[in-house]
């Protein structure tokens, strides 16, 4: 039987009922969730991807609105200036006394306003503000003017304020001729030259946010330039970095416009993976950036899935008990009747199946199996007792024979059977099954059956044989093998009939056969009938005692007899299983035990 048909046999019906109520009801749920998430996780994903676009989008235009208000503000207010009547040299009007009132009407309604500076093109003009400001914002202060002035055209310098600061916001705006751009900035490169820079140090407002609420979301905030670099970011510098090598910023710097990428950097906890948005300032063609850690922007829908889980774990578990139970009512009476069937098969033909609980067709199978399991019950007993009886006329036809082979020698009557005896309990004494033991006591109770076709003037003979009636005497073993032989049932027992007077050291007969090619069961046989040979009266001869005959057995070992066999013989005489038949005490000379052997005496 292969490996697989024993594996499919040791499966059970109430395994394979539990299995089918479970993918029944546990692969639908499967199934369902299987497709369910994906198509969740996706919606989700979308859902974070929109999220970050819309958070770019409204904190770049909230961006651009600022600085687009804070640009036509501070150009209005060069523009009035220009305009309000006063002395023509723009110095000399700048010093007026009543400049200073309206630079400060306008600070009172920019409350964001840190300095506000209102300066000719070589730099000079009142400034309204701190008396010194820090010198990284005047170098900024002093950068955008210069700029300004140049390319004639409004420039801008954010100020890092440093880590969870919102920053600071440099602006110069070049203000031409009244009449010429008014309300306007010029175009960069053309247009009127400036007849004043109107500057302003604001603290950046529209980035505030970014602190209040964003932070707690993991979300991190970047200004980038036109070239890509980062001008102010409120995360780590790694991350900056990372940020500046991405694709989407590379994508940015090419055309500016809104994008949204995914990418990977270092951290020192590992690698990372990042979502991100950017989108462009239009009034300075900065970009925002806003992106968030994958793992952070997709928790929700890993937490979507825990929680689908979870709601499916105890649908699955009622699945389980549901099927466990349905397969054990279903099964329990199956397992009770293959219960029945195994033991019958095993020999116990009175099961029965306990009707107890079982109903539909189990109820009218378990009926139908009683009945017939007492009919095999009733069959079973007559064929035992048939086959007993067979047994018993098998065997007394053979003790019947081995008396009949015995009675033509009159020296050995009762020879066969005590053989036999002998024979059985050095075959116990190797360990030999029950069958075997069995059959080696059948052979040693036909071992000399060859007699029968030796003459009885030779068997009956009281003198010494001649060499030629000691031949006949010997091919009493070939004729007794040749007389089994058509007997299918013994041929089993051949061994011992013919090759029981085979020597260990080769010098038997009638084959020479040699130390293991001699069968087991003429070996045992052989002990035997030296044994009952030294321990039997003859007319000529008192029988030896036990002593006697284990030392000349011992003394013959390995050169008539096989060790192993003696020493189960040995075994079985010192735990009283062997007794001679008539224990008298004598001394048989060994050429007598080998006439006696040989089937002479």
């Amino acid at each position: 039987m292969t490996t697989r048909r024993k594996l499919l046999r040791r499966i059970k019906l109430r395994h394979v009922l539990l299995i089918l109520v479970l993918l029944s009801s546990v692969v639908p749920l499967v199934i369902s969730s299987a497709l369910l998430i994906p198509k969740a996780k996706e919606v989700l994903q979308d859902a974070e991807r929109d999220y970050l676009t819309r958070r770019a989008l409204a904190l770049s235009r909230e961006i651009d609105t600022y600085l687009a208000t804070v640009r036509r503000q501070l150009t209005q207010l060069g523009t009035g200036l220009l305009l309000a009547p006063g002395a023509a040299d723009i110095a000399a009007r700048l010093h007026e006394p009543w400049v200073a009132g309206y630079l400060q009407s306008f600070a009172a309604g920019s409350p964001d306003l840190r300095a506000l500076y209102v300066l000719d093109l070589q730099g000079e003009g009142p400034r309204r503000g701190p008396g010194q400001l820090p010198a990284e914002a005047e170098a900024a202060m002093n950068a955008v003017f210069e700029q300004a002035r140049a390319a004639r055209a409004p420039a801008y310098r954010l100020i890092n304020m440093g880590p969870r600061e919102a920053p600071n916001l440099a602006l110069a705006v070049p203000v031409p001729a009244a009449g010429s751009a008014a309300g306007s900035a010029a175009i960069p490169g053309g247009g009127s030259p400036p007849q004043l820079v109107v500057e302003a140090l604001l603290e950046f407002k529209p980035l505030q946010s970014v602190f209040s609420g964003e932070a707690r979301k993991a979300v991190g905030v970047f200004l980038l330039d036109r070239h890509g670099q980062i001008l102010w970011s409120d995360s780590d510098p790694g991350m900056a970095r990372a940020l500046v090598r991405s694709e989407l910023v590379k994508l940015f710097v090419k055309r500016p416009m809104s994008l949204t990428r995914e990418y990977e950097f270092s951290s020192p906890h590992g690698r990372q993976e990042v979502l991100a948005q950017v989108s462009a300032i239009d009034e300075t063609s900065w970009g925002v950036v806003v992106q968030k850690p994958l793992s952070a922007a997709y928790a929700v829908i890993d937490q979507m899935v825990l929680r689908t889980v979870l709601a499916t774990l105890p649908l699955m578990a009622l699945s389980v008990c549901f099927a466990f139970l349905a397969a054990r009512w279903v099964g329990r009476p199956i397992q009770r009747l293959t219960a029945t069937t195994h033991e019958i098969a095993a020999g116990s033909f009175g099961g029965r199946v306990e009707m107890k609980g079982l109903s539909f067709e189990l109820a009218d199978l378990a009926e139908d199996f009683n009945r017939m399991s007492g009919h095999v019950e009733s069959h079973v007993q007559q064929l035992r007792e048939a086959a007993q009886a067979n047994r018993d006329l098998f065997i007394g036809s053979l003790r019947a024979f081995a008396a009949a082979i015995d009675a033509k020698d009159p020296y050995t009557r009762g020879h066969s059977e005590r053989v036999a005896a002998v024979s059985r309990v050095i075959a116990r004494h190797l360990l030999l099954s029950e069958e075997m033991q069995h059959k080696v006591w059948i052979g040693a109770l036909l071992h000399d059956v060859g007699k029968l076709g030796v003459e009885d003037t030779i068997l009956r003979k009281e003198t010494e044989l001649t060499a030629e009636e000691y031949r006949q005497m010997k091919m009493h073993t070939v004729v007794g093998a040749e007389i089994m032989q058509p007997i299918e049932q013994l041929r089993e027992m051949i061994p011992a009939i013919r090759w029981h007077h085979e020597a260990w050291n080769g010098r038997g007969y009638p084959d020479a056969l040699r130390g293991e090619q001699i069968p087991l069961f003429a070996r045992i046989v052989a002990v035997a009938d030296t044994f009952d040979a030294i321990t039997t009266n003859r007319p000529y001869q008192q029988a030896g005692n036990i002593q006697y005959a284990v030392d000349t057995i011992t003394k013959l070992t390995g050169s008539r007899f096989d060790a192993k066999v003696v020493t189960a013989f040995l075994r079985a005489v010192q735990a009283g299983e062997v007794r001679p038949m008539v224990p008298r005490e004598g001394r048989i000379t060994l050429p007598e035990i080998e006439a006696r052997v040989a089937g002479r005496r």
